[in-house]
């Protein structure tokens, strides 16, 4: 479930644009949430790093309270180890921080090209990949124009989807190539007058000239610098990669004439399962998104590199599921059973889509783990909609009725406690949302031993992976279905009016965007869980 930047809401995009033309348990009394202050200044690099990891009340910033957990509640007690299924894309497991902390399948002998467990699967060491050597491929609604089959339910509406979004597009890869040509032109002529690329804000602002070329360009610049933007280098780099978004989503991700299945299965025929390879990782640098979601998890706790995950005791199992594109029903369904029948015990889905022509499988597979005492986390997505109306795939609800009580999905909070502390990109829904967890600006690794700043639901979900998996290791007695419900019941209620959906008109209590009404909280999580396994 990944996210484009939208430079084209951002401040300086505009200077562009007119320049070109339910417990009582809680880590606080319930009484004094709301009336915790509002952070003012700047978040420090440490705390925009770890936000999602600190307390509301001592740092006024909504995270999970999860470094007070581990100091106050578990710093001296020892867990058992819990395995994480991470169905995303691929994952970087060579990463400095989180080689460490990976699933292997003991009952494997490496590359020896047996299927020495018997499982099907051959040489699955640390997961499997059932998208073979592919990454690009359609988009789920494309994939119904492509079929043709104007009796499908689904087509009508796969119609109106590409009409609208094909135009959106189209339109917005005209607008950042605009953006790039000013903004390019504005920093070679400053780069080519200073003689330099690194020239600062200062000798931008100090230039005095009568050059027309020249002024234009400092009057560019400074109308960036004005709305916020520290650097024209960054502004012109961010540009770039969004203009490769905004290409590949037309060459592939809407292009009707795109063929991207490439391991040789038929994602129609549900006879087949044996497919792809047990190559897990990336199949080149920018495939980062599995490997930003496992460092949520899982990143080693401080050892001195970049990011600290969620949970300590847990091993992640690589299902390399999501391309750049919309993933198959089918793939999804298997990587959950794969997942299952190799011990996962809690499950993150960092994916999503409007359309899903066989949603009846996954379904059956979600209902798979719940039988089998997994947790299934959900991102809830990234369109700025309310799910109890809209749909969103995967989904625990036939019906109206769910299949599920180990299905969780996950709304996503942004690093700033008050009115704006829902992310203005996050679905919502009092029914079939349950919780929200940070999600916005969230930092974690990246492949080649890198890390970035990204923000999704699709980093919600394993916050709220994270916790689970602590709670699990902890209190190992506790099942699923009552680990959920933990999660659930012990987070922060919050009684503030937020803006929903980014739109500053509509303003909307809290409690009314989700099932509990809640922002997840690892602590009372933690307390709740030790009360629970003491009473059984």
């Amino acid at each position: 479930m990944k996210t484009i930047k939208t430079i084209a809401t951002s401040a300086f995009a505009a200077v562009l644009l007119s320049g070109c033309g339910g417990s009582s348990i809680v880590s606080t009394p319930v009484e004094n949430i709301d009336s915790s202050p509002l952070k003012v200044s700047e978040l420090t690099e440490a705390e925009a790093h770890n936000w999602g990891h600190l307390d509301l009340v001592k740092d006024t910033i909504p995270g999970m309270s999860v470094d007070r957990a581990y100091t106050e509640l578990i710093k001296n007690k020892k867990g058992k180890k819990v395995i994480v299924a991470v169905i995303d894309s691929g994952i970087d497991i060579d990463h400095e921080d989180l080689n460490e902390n990976l699933w292997t399948n003991e009952d494997e002998i490496p590359g020896n090209g047996i299927d020495d467990d018997k499982n099907g699967y051959v040489d699955d060491i640390h997961g499997w990949n059932f998208l073979g050597k592919g990454y690009d491929e359609q988009l789920e609604f494309v994939r119904i124009l492509v079929k043709g089959d104007k009796n499908d339910p689904d087509y009508a509406r796969a119609e109106a989807e590409y009409d609208k979004e094909y135009e959106t597009w189209v339109n917005r890869k005209k607008q950042y190539d605009q953006f790039y040509q000013v903004i390019t032109n504005t920093n070679n002529t400053l780069k080519a007058h200073f003689g330099k690329d690194d020239y600062t804000k200062e000798e931008v602002k100090n230039l005095v000239t009568d050059d027309e070329t020249l002024l234009q360009a400092k009057q560019m610049a400074m109308g960036m610098y004005g709305n916020g933007l520290e650097s024209i280098h960054v502004a012109e780099k961010e540009i770039k990669n969004a203009i490769e978004s905004i290409n590949e989503r037309l060459n592939y991700n809407l292009n009707k004439d795109f063929k991207g299945r490439v391991n040789g299965d038929d994602p129609e025929d549900f006879s087949t399962k044996y497919y792809g390879d047990a190559n897990v990782k990336p199949v080149k640098k920018s495939e980062s998104h599995g490997t930003h979601v496992a460092g949520i998890i899982a990143a080693v706790r401080n050892n001195g590199k970049g990011a600290n995950g969620v949970a300590n005791n847990v091993e992640i199992m690589s299902v390399r599921v999501v391309p750049n594109g919309d993933e198959y029903d089918k793939d999804v369904a298997l990587s959950i059973r794969y997942a299952v029948d190799n011990d996962a015990k809690v499950i993150n889905g960092s994916f999503g889509k409007s359309f899903s022509p066989h949603a009846d499988i996954v379904r059956e597979a979600i209902a798979y783990a719940a039988k089998n005492d997994v947790i299934f986390v959900h991102a809830a997505g990234n369109d700025s909609k309310d799910v109890d109306t809209e749909p969103n795939f995967p989904d625990d609800n036939v019906n109206g009725k769910e299949i599920s009580d180990t299905y969780i999905r996950v709304g996503a909070l942004a690093p700033s406690y008050g009115s704006k502390m829902v992310a203005g990109f996050s679905n919502y829904g009092k029914q079939n949302v349950d919780v929200f967890a940070p999600g916005a600006s969230i930092y974690s690794t990246t492949p080649e031993n890198e890390y970035d700043t990204k923000g999704g639901t699709s980093m919600a979900a394993p916050a709220v992976a994270g916790v689970a998996a602590l709670v699990r290791s902890y209190y190992p007695n506790l099942s699923a279905a009552e680990v959920k419900q933990v999660i659930l019941d012990s987070g922060l209620a919050i009684n503030r009016k937020v803006i929903v959906g980014g739109n500053t008109a509509d303003v909307r209590p809290f409690a009314d965007l989700s099932k509990s009404g809640k922002m997840v909280n690892a602590y009372n999580a933690l307390i709740m869980a030790a009360k629970l396994s003491a009473a059984k």
